[in-house]
């Protein structure tokens, strides 16, 4: 029987890079990369997501980890941010009508700056320039001249009040509780027996007197007052006008540099009135007293008030602001206020203590932070959308809420936020966020994901050696040859199992590379070649395959049992695969297959240990789909089966074992053996049609070093579906060994060709007499199963006709 026909030619079991089309001799000779490669769907998302201006369209930058989402996004950003505008500076300054407040101000680039240096100068100099001002004779003379006209009308009044009182008989006097009005008799004060003494007449008029001359006293110092508050507000003025004397040379020219920003005139005018109102702070203080034995603090006026915090400086920022954080607690990302503890442990704030955050330093530009740390800290997701809601920056104590006892703090005005969010993250994270969150699709409406494998190509291969030149120069490696990088794709071709993709996972890469590079050095070699390449795979396979040699220990002392050679009916070797995560590697595992008559149908052992999961259950429950489209047309699939793979202790998941298991119940039904030294994997649905599968090369390798320690008889080899053919990156020890005769792979699309490779039999089509061929195996298997059809309805009868007679009577002896 040829069987040729299904056998995969060599030179189809790998993908060999041939070197004629790498033109170069070393990545030495070749530029740098300055861009994504193969991600042009990507790429054209996050172009998009940049021009958009509208509010929402922020991105979300899927893909695996080491596929280049945060290099190719840096790179873009970094050469689109240098052709923006500049950003303004932020500043917060304090608030004289809210101590509890800080006012935050915009001002163009480098203003920011100037303003705090502006300011510091402005109270330097008012400290020096008014107390020489207070002190100075003119300012003294004013001062004497108003308080010595209020002191000589106060003293026209009481004199005017004096004189009216002695021409009745009455004197002025001062007492502990003021200025009173007292009847005197001969320059004396009447005594309570000379008052009693006088007649009626006599006191009533003496009273009434009194009483009109305390209405004129009470007159008197209500014009007092009067005077007093009129030469507070003279004083006043005359401070004002000091102080507008020092102010306004100064502050003058102060309004007309920032004349165009509203807030910050407004603001400087603040500064004015308060330091007009207060310019009793800016004397000299006297001194405290002070205990023996305790130095005290100096108490002096603090002129912090006026300092500017300088939030964010775009001084120095070359068109806009692009921020990575690393590390995006609250905190971080949304800026804190500060305290500093002082005596008695009191904790103490103000506007000079704001702190930034990354969106306050990426405003006007672009922030780029990693999903995965957004979500896993508290409050910050939450945070980040309000501030994508409403457009601006709030510092908040989150804590607030929590805490027992609401506390005195700072509350800064908001800063607004214009910014473009770019999150990077798996695309997992993406889609819980997208159907969990609803306003994660308001707020991220663009997605730019990256594959993680690129179709090959010439223009791929070419910018995969531009790749390796730029790491190469950049970390001081040594470049490849041409060898070399033609070993480097056939890696990245096997690490996603296609020979037309090329994967994309650089991180991985990268690390090869390195690796690369130092087994090539070690060796004393100035490049890497092909070799080097080779022997760094050979050695990092070596760091991760243990467990993989251990296993392959059992099949050599026969603990694990699986048979390279000889032909078995109702046995067959299948393949499955082990991921470690650090390692994959594949392993053939022993199927049996019993049938016996009967109506169990198809029992799958591992279901019923529990062993098995919902894919591999539905794989199995495919079989009887597939038996009963094939032999119960006519009468029903009667028969008992059970399924078993050999020594699994563990789960077994996936279908890719469903054709191993059906061949297995073919050669129980029929009676045909089934060759050993044949591995089978590949799916198959209820046609009997073959579909691929994933690990093809790991399950292919995992079998050939089964048999290969259990020697090598040019009979062995593994079946696998035709779809997969273009996965095929085998390693170098399988291909010699196909290529010598000793090992072969073949490939198959249906059910009824991998039968005739494993059987050496024709599995037959039914004829226009619905019966099978005589001499191949569905002819065996359709006789077997109307056999056990027949002894099933035989069986059956008989127990109705033994019902019908009734139960049998026992007469006793």
């Amino acid at each position: 029987m040829d069987l040729d026909r299904y056998r995969i030619p060599v030179e189809q079991l790998r993908w060999t890079c041939d070197t004629s089309l790498l033109d170069f001799t070393s990545t030495e000779e070749l530029p740098d990369l300055d861009y994504a490669i193969g991600q042009k769907r990507a790429l054209r998302s996050i172009e998009f997501g940049l021009e958009m201006e509208e509010t929402g369209f922020n991105l979300y930058i899927a893909g695996e980890t080491g596929t280049g989402r945060a290099s190719t996004i840096r790179t873009i950003l970094g050469k689109r941010a240098q052709h923006e505008p500049q950003p303004n500076d932020w500043v917060y300054v304090n608030n004289f009508k809210d101590s509890l407040s800080a006012v935050s101000l915009s001002l163009p680039a480098g203003q920011g700056g100037q303003l705090a240096s502006d300011m510091k100068e402005l109270v330097d100099a008012f400290r020096k320039e008014i107390p020489k001002a207070l002190e100075s004779p003119e300012y003294e003379f004013r001062r004497s001249e108003i308080l010595e006209q209020y002191q000589a009308a106060n003293n026209e009044l009481f004199q005017a009040l004096e004189k009216e009182s002695g021409k009745h008989g009455f004197a002025l006097q001062r007492t502990v509780s003021g200025l009173v009005i007292v009847p005197q008799k001969e320059g004396r004060n009447y005594t309570q027996e000379e008052y009693e003494a006088l007649t009626q007449r006599k006191r009533d008029k003496l009273d009434q007197t009194g009483k009109k001359l305390t209405e004129r006293l009470n007159e008197v110092l209500r014009q007092v007052r009067e005077n007093e508050k009129a030469t507070k507000e003279l004083l006043s003025q005359a401070d004002r006008e000091l102080g507008m004397s020092c102010l306004g040379h100064r502050l003058g020219p102060l309004k007309e540099k920032y004349a165009s920003l509203e807030k910050v005139l407004a603001y400087l005018e603040a500064v004015q009135e308060d330091i007009l109102n207060n310019l009793e702070d800016f004397k000299p203080q006297a001194a405290q007293p002070q205990i023996p034995g305790i130095r005290m603090p100096r108490q002096e006026p603090s002129f912090e008030r006026y300092d500017v915090n300088l939030l964010v400086d775009n001084s120095a920022t070359k068109g806009a602001p692009v921020v990575f954080e690393a590390n995006p607690t609250y905190n971080n990302l949304f800026g804190r206020i500060e305290h500093v503890m002082q005596y008695g442990g009191v904790a103490v704030t103000d506007f000079t203590m704001i702190r930034p955050g990354a969106l306050h330093r990426a405003n006007g530009g672009y922030l780029v932070i990693d999903a995965r740390e957004v979500l896993i800290n508290p409050f910050v997701w939450d945070s980040l959308k309000r501030c994508i809601r409403t457009g601006e920056i709030r510092i908040e104590d989150v804590l607030e809420q929590y805490r027992f006892m609401t506390m005195v703090t700072l509350k800064p005005e908001a800063v607004q936020l214009q910014a473009k969010i770019i999150m990077i993250g798996t695309p997992w994270i993406y889609y819980l966020l997208y159907y969990l969150d609803p306003d994660y699709r308001k707020f991220f409406k663009v997605k730019a994901e990256f594959d993680s494998s690129v179709i090959r190509s010439s223009e791929v291969m070419r910018d995969y050696a531009l790749f390796v030149a730029t790491h190469c120069r950049c970390e001081n490696l040594l470049h490849f040859d041409r060898s070399g990088m033609a070993r480097l794709l056939e890696y990245t071709a096997r690490m996603v199992e296609d020979q037309h993709r090329l994967s994309s996972q650089f991180m991985e890469i990268s690390d090869f590379i390195r690796e690369a590079s130092f087994w090539a050095k070690k060796d004393g070699h100035s490049i890497v070649s092909g070799a080097a390449v080779l022997r760094a795979a050979e050695e990092k396979l070596y760091r991760f395959n243990r467990i993989e040699e251990r296993m392959h220990e059992l099949y050599e002392d026969g603990i694990i049992m699986v048979d390279t050679d000889g032909a078995v009916a109702g046995q067959i070797n299948g393949l499955s695969v082990l991921d470690l995560g650090d390692h994959t590697f594949g392993r053939p595992s022993r199927i049996t297959a019993s049938v016996y008559t009967g109506k169990g149908g198809m029992v799958n052992i591992e279901r019923e240990a529990k062993l098995s999961g919902p894919i591999h259950d539905k794989g199995v429950m495919i079989l009887t789909g597939y038996l009963g489209s094939i032999f119960a047309l006519e009468r029903p699939l009667s028969l008992s089966a059970s399924i078993c793979f050999e020594q699994s202790y563990s789960g077994i998941e996936g279908d890719s074992a469903s054709s191993t298991e059906l061949y297995a119940l073919l050669s129980a039904l029929s009676g045909v053996a089934l060759s050993q030294g044949i591995a089978v994997t590949g799916s198959v649905n209820q046609r009997g049609i073959i579909q691929p599968i994933g690990g093809v090369n790991f399950k292919i390798e995992g079998f050939y070093a089964v048999c290969k320690s259990q020697g090598l008889t040019g009979r062995q080899g593994v079946i696998i579906p035709k779809a997969n053919e273009r996965h095929l990156m085998l390693n170098d020890q399988v291909v010699a060994a196909v290529t010598a005769g000793m090992f072969s792979i073949w490939s198959v699309e249906t059910i009824e060709q991998g039968i005739e490779i494993l059987s050496g039999m024709k599995a037959g089509v039914r004829g226009k007499n619905g019966r099978f061929p005589k001499g191949t195996l569905y002819h065996l298997v359709d006789e077997r199963l109307r056999r056990m059809a027949e002894t099933l309805v035989k069986k059956d009868e008989k127990g109705k006709s033994r019902a019908a007679k009734g139960p049998r009577r026992h007469t006793p002896a």
